[in-house]
């Protein structure tokens, strides 16, 4: 790929396409050995001031969407915290410096979002260290391919998925909402999984489903309080969580009209506007980057 085909905007072009080099690495995976190696937007995003001096708190803002979420928030003039876990700690902290080269204030904090006590430790620090939050991005997960069926999904599996995707979302919601102000905005991760569910991905796709459901019915709830809630739902997109969780590397993101997968960088301009000013009147929306598959 050239500088001039980036450049131009094809999306066909425009970033790598498979065949991939095979890759595999333990969970949670991280972005160091990944070839080709992820954008997060460290030279690409722009930000045009959409975000002064708003307080975002982000999980799983170490590596991929999340990365690029942060960075891109930050750029447009937001204060950021994010979550990550304890291994996850040298991605964590090229996060900090991006975000630190923006001028804008970063805080990473390690924990594990499956247990309520230290969701509740994570609002306590975000509020400690902002006062308030003008925007929440429930972005963390967690995912397992299982392509023998439902029988190989154990009980522990499931219980990972559910609390990583859809209790953490549930608490951190609940949590934070006493400081969210008016303007203030929620933003879930769901998926194309959501939709179009794959089968070896049973219990993920389930709970991207949920998160749906979950977004436009709390969207209706704080729609009185001036607090918006939209999600976003990717297609493939080229992140630490694949080399990690899938047994085949070389083909991701083939399937997709666009014919490879997303960089996370392409993913940070939904959240961008999501959260902004200019999406004042959009609220229990789904924002879907698949591209190119058809979604309701």
């Amino acid at each position: 790929m050239t500088d001039n085909a980036r450049a131009s905007g094809d999306p066909v072009s425009k970033y790598p396409q498979p065949d991939f080099p095979q890759q595999d690495q333990s969970h949670p995976g991280w972005s160091g050995p990944m070839d080709p190696p992820p954008d997060h937007g460290e030279e690409s995003y722009e930000g045009h001031g959409l975000l002064v001096g708003r307080k975002a708190l982000v999980t799983g803002g170490d590596s991929g969407i999340g990365r690029a979420v942060a960075l891109a928030y930050a750029r447009e003039g937001a204060d950021v915290l994010f979550s990550h876990l304890d291994s996850e700690e040298e991605d964590a902290r090229e996060t900090v410096r991006l975000i630190e080269e923006t001028g804008r204030t970063a805080v990473a904090v390690a924990c594990d979002i499956r247990q309520e006590a230290q969701c509740r430790a994570l609002v306590g620090r975000t509020v400690a260290e902002f006062d308030h939050i003008d925007i929440l991005v429930n972005n963390a997960a967690y995912q397992m391919s299982q392509p023998d069926g439902i029988q190989a999904i154990s009980t522990e599996q499931f219980d990972r998925v559910v609390h990583t995707n859809l209790y953490a979302m549930f608490w951190l919601c609940k949590m934070a909402l006493p400081s969210i102000p008016r303007g203030g905005s929620i933003i879930n991760t769901t998926s194309v999984q959501a939709y179009k569910p794959s089968p070896h991905l049973l219990d993920y796709a389930m709970t991207k489903g949920a998160i749906v459901t979950f977004t436009q019915g709390l969207a209706q709830m704080l729609a009185k309080d001036g607090i918006r809630v939209n999600a976003v739902a990717p297609g493939p997109v080229w992140t630490p969580l694949i080399p990690a969780t899938m047994p085949d590397t070389a083909e991701f993101g083939k399937q997709s009209p666009l014919g490879r997968p997303a960089q996370p960088a392409e993913m940070a301009p939904a959240y961008v506007f999501l959260a902004s000013p200019q999406a004042s009147y959009i609220t229990a929306e789904i924002v879907n980057a698949t591209g190119g598959t058809p979604l309701p």
